[in-house]
């Protein structure tokens, strides 16, 4: 368990606080965004690189951000992605004129807020802003479907190559296809022999059975794929070596090594593991360059470790040993920039941080967009544990607290907007995608501005039905899924359709299709998930109803109770 905090909602911008307070020689925290960026940066005419994720694998994401590394970090709360609009924020202030680029693992809810940040600084001010994502995990899906596998401790090398090109003065394209390059011949796999355990939470997020160990774990506490009997070193380096050899390039015979520590494996026993994996590798005629064993990205309190192998050529190897500082790993060498005086930032969000006016006088769809926001709250406040278990069955058990922290920050917004309910649904989308991040901020966060269109003036069934599907349209453009994947659009898609076929008054459909919504959220235990990262423990989601469908199908019965 995590065993030191105040409490689990300030963990996350607590930490930060305390890292760029320890390390200020390398880093300073972005004003009203929870991200920190490099002291050397932006350079104007340099492109930036940018990395982020969820907490709780340090030193990744924030760690690695200091003169030579990532020019800046973005995170998000424990194993949750970091919202667009704290993204965006990020990408302007580190933005020098030249492009930036941001480098994550290939996970849905990061997928969709760094995109939506990507277009958003395209759009608004001109910044190229490119993505690349590390898809390292060969236990996450086979070698034909490279392009679906989630980021693990691979980010390490991808991170290197693309920061040293970046502060090399490679040009924008230049760095992107580096970054691509290291990632193509980047693998990495990975074993647990436990769980770990959210702040806040007594009970770990999996667990493995005594005398055994889990294959393929991921860094947000999803548990392996494959359950084998523990054994000693010399038979783990043989497993891990042979699954990560056969899928070596061809006529490649060079790579760097990375021994990773995932938090409860001490640095003792990983030298013991790497005497193993260095003489399996020499033996398989692999010549090793300058290995790195320790912590890169760890999943807080998981007991475990993960083997990455980059199969290098000169470039690479000269990228990868560029110099550079940064709370999480150094590299010795003249640092550009690392004595130089702080640069400023090319925006300051703390001109957003003005609370605005409070809009006292509101209309009565106003009013009414606020009672049924805050019926909503009590509702998920009151599942929040469920919800996290359900969440806990086959991903990172997160769900109950992100839908609180979401709805507790639209219905703060909500209660200061106004006077419509078009600008009340408006404010509490963007707050919530703020606040809760992941994909169920980007999903609600998009449903609620899209449902702020449609409901000023007089509402009809009709009207209802029409601003649902449009809600409907939206989430399932922005996630991807379709009905029967065990998402919340199994809740959605059936509300909707109830709505389109009702002949009831307003109040009397919405109710009657959230009990429809109630009963397909139930019905989502005989599913199995297609979407999201309980996809990659698929079977382990059956006979679980999805977290997703029920947290949307309570809220909108919560609503229910309070149309007149």
């Amino acid at each position: 368990m995590t065993y030191v905090f105040n409490r689990e909602r300030t963990f996350k911008d607590e930490m930060i606080d305390g890292l760029v307070t320890a390390y200020s020689r390398y880093q300073r925290r972005i004003p009203a965004t929870s991200g920190v960026v490099s002291v050397s940066a932006p350079v104007p005419g340099r492109v930036s690189t940018i990395v982020g994720g969820g907490s709780g694998h340090y030193p990744s994401f924030a760690g690695l951000v200091g003169p030579g590394f990532a020019d800046a970090a973005v995170c998000g709360d424990i194993f949750t992605s970091p919202s667009a609009e704290q993204v965006y924020r990020t990408i302007r202030a580190v933005d020098g004129g030249a492009g930036v680029l941001m480098l994550f693992g290939n996970y849905a809810g990061d997928v969709m807020h760094f995109g939506l940040a990507a277009d958003q600084a395209r759009a608004s001010d001109r910044i190229d802003a490119r993505i690349v994502l590390v898809t390292d995990d060969i236990a996450s899906a086979p070698p034909e479907r490279e392009h679906a596998r989630r980021g693990i401790a691979g980010d390490f090398f991808v991170f290197r190559v693309a920061a040293a090109a970046a502060h090399r003065g490679d040009d924008l394209d230049g760095v992107e296809l580096l970054a691509r390059r290291a990632n193509t011949v980047t693998r990495t796999l990975g074993v647990a022999f436990d769980g770990c355990t959210v702040p806040g939470r007594t009970d770990p997020l999996f667990t493995v059975p005594d005398g055994t160990m889990s294959i393929g774990l991921g860094i947000h506490g999803e548990p392996g794929i494959l359950s084998v009997p523990r054994t000693d070193a010399d038979s783990l380096a043989r497993t891990l070596v042979e699954r990560l050899l056969a899928e070596r390039p061809a006529g490649a015979d060079r790579a760097r090594i990375l021994l990773n520590g995932l938090g409860r494996v001490k640095y003792e026993e990983l030298f013991v593991l790497y005497r193993s994996l260095a003489r399996l590798l020499h033996e398989a005629g692999v010549g090793l360059t300058e290995p790195e064993v320790g912590e890169f990205v760890t999943s807080l309190d998981m007991a475990g470790c993960s083997v990455t192998l980059v199969w290098t050529d000169d470039e690479l190897e000269e990228l990868l040993s560029a110099p550079c500082a940064s709370p999480g790993y150094s590299r010795p060498g003249v640092v550009p920039g690392l004595d130089s005086p702080v640069r400023p930032l090319g925006f300051d969000a703390t001109v957003l941080l003005a609370t605005p006016p409070t809009v006292a006088e509101v209309t009565a769809g106003g009013a009414l967009a606020r009672s049924a926001l805050a019926a909503v709250a009590d509702r998920l406040h009151e599942l929040e544990s469920r919800l996290g278990d359900l969440d806990a069955v086959a991903a990172d058990g997160d769900h109950g607290t992100t839908m609180t922290r979401g709805i507790d920050a639209a219905v703060h917004a909500a209660d200061r907007a106004g006077p419509s309910a078009s600008a009340v649904l408006s404010a509490a989308g963007m707050a919530f995608a703020d606040a809760a991040g992941g994909a169920s901020g980007a999903l609600w966060g998009s449903g609620l501005t899209t449902l702020a269109g449609f409901l000023d003036g007089e509402v009809s069934t009709a009207r209802l039905a029409e601003a649902w599907a449009a809600v409907e349209a939206a989430v399932t453009r922005l996630g991807g899924a379709s009905p029967g994947e065990k998402t919340l659009v199994d809740a959605l898609h059936p509300f909707v359709a109830a709505l389109r076929e009702s002949d009831l008054s307003p109040a009397a459909a919405w109710a009657s299709a959230a009990a429809v919504a109630q009963e397909a959220a139930a019905g989502t235990a005989s599913l199995t998930a297609r979407r999201g990262r309980a996809s990659w423990l698929a079977d382990r989601s059956v006979g679980t109803e999805d977290p997703g469908a029920v947290s949307l199908a309570e809220s909108l019965a919560a609503v229910a109770g309070v149309l007149p």
